[in-house]
């Protein structure tokens, strides 16, 4: 019985570590940071789930935070066009094509998360940024799918 549990085990472990490798986490602060610089997930996932933290203690008027996924050379004008959005669109351009996954914006002591899909993005040229006005220059990064 036991070899037949280890075996079991065994055969569920790649399963186990594509699901952890497909759940990234990234948390955000009152200095306008990310807490990395570079997210990767394995092209073996077809979803994504990304959850978004805010370690600081601001609120979201004054200090929000977003996750929002781009193609690199979409980021600029992208982020401009956010702005314009404005807050009742948590500066996010609605239904705007470049926007490939995007969380709620938060503030200090929250959290939240969203699930996206990968496919087509291998071999993309892919950034994330935050959305909230004057923060893309600071917080952004790579996103990479393997």
């Amino acid at each position: 019985m036991r070899s037949l549990t280890l075996a079991l085990v065994l055969m569920c472990l790649p399963v186990l570590a594509q699901a952890s490798a497909c759940e990234l986490t990234i948390d955000s602060t009152d200095q306008m940071r990310f807490s990395e610089a570079e997210l990767t997930v394995p092209s073996g996932c077809e979803t994504v789930t990304l959850t978004l933290t805010h370690s600081g203690n601001l609120p979201k008027t004054a200090m929000g935070h977003n996750w929002v996924l781009v193609e690199t050379d979409q980021l600029s004008a992208l982020a401009a066009d956010a702005i314009a959005a404005g807050p009742a669109n948590q500066y996010v351009p609605d239904n705007d094509p470049r926007v490939l996954a995007a969380t709620d914006l938060i503030g200090g002591g929250e959290s939240t998360s969203v699930e996206f899909s990968v496919a087509g993005l291998q071999g993309k040229d892919l950034s994330f940024f935050c959305s909230f006005p004057g923060h893309s220059a600071l917080m952004k990064g790579k996103f990479i799918v393997e």
